[in-house]
């Protein structure tokens, strides 16, 4: 139990701006680390959930909802996944070879390309937020969805094949064990299962989403990078929190429509 609470907390420290005690850097800690990634999804989905309500309690207006909806996930993760996305974006814009993309992702310098994607990702999610129905149900799924998120870059992260022996994703790899890995999956099933239950139609066509992404990312990292890394996993759930929300947003409309 103590291993376990203290991958927790690891996962906390690495992967959010919320305080936890502080645990001893070393692989034992890190066994459930990266099982314990969605939990941060998890914290990131009560914040919302608290907004709402005081969006309702206030009347807030839909603009100012959908900003809070759209910053209170980079501002609990520290925009620690959005850097791995803003670095990915930079690698794949440079057309280069995988060596110089994998050198690019290592490069603390943000290039022109991740300020363009990185703007034109908060404003196309802000535009998306404000579509949503203002109800619990819309920011549970959308919490969800925050769990969801992370769960697949998790997944990502010990099962496809990794570019190098270096790095955080490599040391995070290295501690995790087999028997932790597998719980990576089962979160998975989880929160798709959780979507379908909340909506069923939209509730499929995420589910669905999430294994398309994972797909797209296992043939892109082996092609562009030679394999995953720390940064592709984050750039995998930063992409995956907008397309599911697009899925869950667009499939409700055309089922309004339609039925």
């Amino acid at each position: 139990m103590k291993t376990v609470l203290r991958s927790v907390a690891m996962a906390f420290s690495m992967f959010s701006k919320i305080s936890v005690p502080m645990v001893e850097w070393k692989r034992e800690n890190m066994k459930y680390m990266l099982c314990a990634l969605p939990l941060v999804g998890a914290a990131i989905a009560l914040a919302l959930c608290v907004w709402y309500a005081l969006c309702q309690w206030l009347s807030v207006g839909s603009v100012l909802y959908a900003v809070g909806l759209t910053l209170l996930p980079v501002g609990i993760s520290g925009g620690i996944h959005m850097d791995g996305f803003c670095d990915t974006v930079d690698a794949l814009s440079s057309h280069a070879l995988p060596e110089r993309k994998r050198e690019i992702l290592k490069d603390s310098h943000a290039g022109a390309f991740a300020i363009i994607y990185a703007s034109a990702y908060l404003l196309l999610y802000a535009g998306l937020c404000t579509e949503l129905e203002r109800s619990w149900r819309a920011v549970v799924i959308v919490g969800v969805q925050h769990v969801f998120a992370r769960a697949l870059g998790g997944l990502a992260g010990v099962a496809f094949p990794g570019s190098g022996s270096e790095g955080l994703l490599a040391t995070f790899r290295d501690g995790a064990g087999k028997k932790a890995a597998l719980l990576l999956p089962l979160w998975c099933a989880v929160c798709a299962g959780g979507l379908i239950a909340l909506s069923p139609v939209s509730g499929v066509v995420c589910a669905l989403a999430g294994g398309g992404l994972l797909w797209y990312l296992r043939r892109m990292s082996q092609r562009e990078f030679g394999g995953m890394s720390g940064d592709l996993a984050g750039y995998l759930m930063t992409l995956a929190e907008v397309v599911l929300l697009a899925c869950f947003i667009f499939t409700e409309k055309v089922v309004a429509v339609c039925f």
